[in-house]
């Protein structure tokens, strides 16, 4: 399967900068854990409607973030043309996941509603707290009781079903908090 459209695509990450003088760059990994992202290999560079598919031949950690090197470029100058692209791979490439499981993206866009029916708004977009639980951002629109972001901890006791199928997740949360 070959991706064709930019939704089949996921951003796993953006280059940051520029690292050295041999033509490395500075890599964010939005990946768990952060280097999964060099697994990839060939990436699709992402800037707006700019394009452009690399291969990364060499990648580590550094400091806190992961350094690449992208076949091909040697120049500190070449690669700065790369800084704040995204990094995307293909979906289809992403690993499956166990039942009850879900990437973010999949999450993005759905109806949050409580138990008792009350429309709260759509997920906006997943927060990491780094504090062991990932956060739902909510946003209120006009189906909604009210326009106000809610912060929700995506855990059991508060996330009681997603359902792709239907485009909902379901939550055990007050409206007025």
């Amino acid at each position: 399967m070959t991706p064709t459209t930019p939704e089949d695509y996921i951003v796993l990450g953006k280059i940051s900068s520029v690292y050295g003088v041999k033509g490395w760059v500075k890599v964010y990994s939005y990946t768990d854990p952060l280097d999964k992202i060099m697994e990839y290999g060939n990436w699709m560079l992402r800037q707006g409607n700019n394009q452009t598919l690399v291969e990364v031949d060499k990648g580590r950690s550094h400091g806190k973030g992961m350094v690449a090197h992208i076949r091909g470029i040697d120049d500190r100058e070449v690669a700065k043309k790369y800084s704040g692209f995204e990094i995307c791979v293909p979906k289809h490439r992403l690993p499956e996941l166990s039942d009850g499981e879900y990437y973010w993206y999949e999450l993005e866009g759905l109806a949050v509603v409580t138990a008792e029916g009350v429309t709260l708004g759509v997920v906006d977009y997943m927060m990491s707290t780094g504090a062991g639980n990932d956060v739902l951002v909510v946003k209120g629109d006009a189906h909604s009781v009210d326009r106000r972001e809610r912060l929700i901890p995506y855990v059991e006791q508060f996330v009681l079903d997603v359902s792709l199928e239907a485009g909902r997740v379901v939550v055990e949360w007050d409206p007025e908090f």
